[in-house]
């Protein structure tokens, strides 16, 4: 039997029998990471020790009928930005070397509830901001499916840890895209929940009011299980939402018959490559033939979303950073003159390019004078796409469209031209401004064998529509997680 191969359930319902033991799981995915990581780099920190660690104690717990959640064994990847108390946290950022925090995020919290193995942090850009996995302090994090070309990003090693079965699933976080758009460049399946849905506590804060945890996963029902366990309403978290809907399993129902789905014409013209054209509209025939009805309509304001997000973004990241001095914990610089030098010095040596220029962008736009100009008309805006989408669902249970304009482009073609790299956010950073829940699923690959994801947008605390839709889809086409083939060859042996 081939452990990697299963999905996160298949594997949970095989703990449970009894034909699978934790230790056994977790020993596939330590081998499978250590054979791919010195070429793939998902991960900045692999917890070797302290897996096999809680696999004898969730495993006691599970044959003791303590643990009988679906996921209970399964071992799981976190997004380098979330906290896990006495374990290295870092964002892929130098300014945060050697940071252990003293408490863990909430949606980590429910995972080790619920039975997970926690194996590690994953490698990302640098505070999550970056569109490419690039940006990291650690290196860049390569596509399994062509390791010449970037994973996407920010959450592109929870993506490619997942795609190159280095775990079962895993968390990332999305504040322009950072799921759905590493998930669509890497084959996977990726969930931005509605905004509140899943608590931000101890979620390192880029954009408060856009940040949002979501799982990275195999395939759709693996997706529903997961968003299951860490949707809950958090005292901690003040944006955190109270919802009685959180049983998105029910939704893994293969019906989208007399469904409306609308397609944006905006998002299928100009910049949007002739490949992920096809397999999009192909994707969107299949649903159709499923009962759907699916016609092209005239989304608004689009053009108007990535200023508005890069505008907003970096006036909350500017905020949000500025607790990263050098005085308490992580970084500091070695020599200085007094306590403004060290907090110069300590920025300046601690921080990125990309991470200076969106402070830099963020300051900007919050000062004196150009407040009102920018940061004001930018919040107005988002209020305006809001409602153009409360408009859209009046009409439409869901929106369809792609994730990217373009598959997964090469190590090294984004970060000259970082408008570019912003303008590849296009699909996705409207779901953020709207709160909009979201969904990267994989509908084929291209010419050059890259993967090419369908993004489905539903109207507010709809997860359900969306996963029930995806699920219709995955069913209906029969797609299984496809092992990337660069790495196939280390799947294939037998597991003791």
């Amino acid at each position: 039997m081939d452990l990697l191969k299963l999905t996160a359930l298949e594997l949970g319902r095989k703990i449970k029998a009894g034909e699978v033991t934790v230790r056994e799981a977790v020993r596939a995915v330590i081998e499978q990471a250590k054979e791919v990581e010195p070429t793939i780099n998902s991960y900045v920190t692999l917890d070797e020790e302290g897996a096999y660690a809680q696999a004898d104690e969730i495993q006691k717990k599970i044959d003791a009928g303590e643990l009988t959640g679906p996921l209970a064994g399964v071992p799981v990847a976190i997004k380098d930005n979330m906290c896990i108390e006495g374990q290295l946290t870092t964002c892929s950022s130098k300014i945060l070397s050697g940071f252990k925090p003293t408490y863990t995020a909430q949606a980590v919290e429910n995972l080790k509830n619920a039975g997970a193995v926690i194996l590690g942090k994953t490698n990302m850009d640098e505070f999550a901001m970056g569109s490419t996995t690039e940006t990291s302090y650690y290196g860049p994090t390569k596509n399994p499916h062509n390791t010449a070309h970037v994973p996407g990003g920010s959450s592109g090693g929870s993506c490619a840890a997942v795609a190159a079965c280095e775990c079962y699933y895993a968390l990332g976080s999305d504040t322009g895209g950072s799921i759905r758009q590493p998930s669509s460049f890497c084959g996977v399946v990726g969930l931005k929940p509605t905004y509140g849905t899943v608590s931000r506590y101890g979620l390192v804060a880029y954009g408060s009011s856009l940040d949002q945890i979501g799982p990275v996963a195999k395939d759709v029902a693996d997706c529903a299980a997961i968003l299951e366990v860490i949707a809950s309403h958090d005292e901690k978290d003040s944006t955190s939402i109270e919802r009685d809907d959180c049983d998105f399993t029910e939704a893994l129902v293969e019906d989208v018959k007399g469904l409306r789905i609308g397609i944006p014409r905006d998002y299928m013209g100009e910049g949007l490559d002739p490949e992920v054209n096809q397999a999009v509209m192909q994707a969107a025939k299949v649903l159709e033939e499923k009962g759907a009805m699916v016609e092209v309509f005239d989304l608004g304001l689009v053009k108007y979303a990535i200023p508005a997000y890069y505008t907003i973004a970096a006036a909350e990241a500017s905020s949000n950073l500025e607790r990263f001095d050098g005085v308490k914990y992580g970084y500091r610089t070695k020599e200085y003159e007094g306590l403004h030098n060290m907090y110069k010095k300590t920025r300046s040596e601690g921080f990125g390019a990309e991470v200076k220029r969106r402070i830099m962008l963020g300051s900007f736009v919050l000062s004196s004078g150009y407040y009102d100009a920018y940061y004001l008309k930018a919040l107005r805006t988002k209020a305006l796409i809001k409602r153009e989408f409360d408009r859209v669902f009046e009409k439409y249970d869901l929106i369809l469209g792609p994730a990217a304009p373009t598959t997964a482009p090469e190590l090294g073609k984004s970060l000259d031209d970082p408008m570019k790299m912003y303008l590849g956010d296009i699909y996705t950073i409207s779901v953020n401004l709207a709160g909009l829940p979201g969904m990267s699923v994989p509908v084929g690959k291209d010419s050059k064998g890259l993967p090419v994801g369908m993004q489905l947008i539903g109207n507010v605390f709809d997860e359900k529509t969306l996963i029930r839709t995806a699920y219709t889809y995955e069913c209906a086409t029969k797609k299984v997680h496809e092992v990337p083939a660069q790495i196939g060859r280390t799947t294939e042996k037998e597991v003791q």
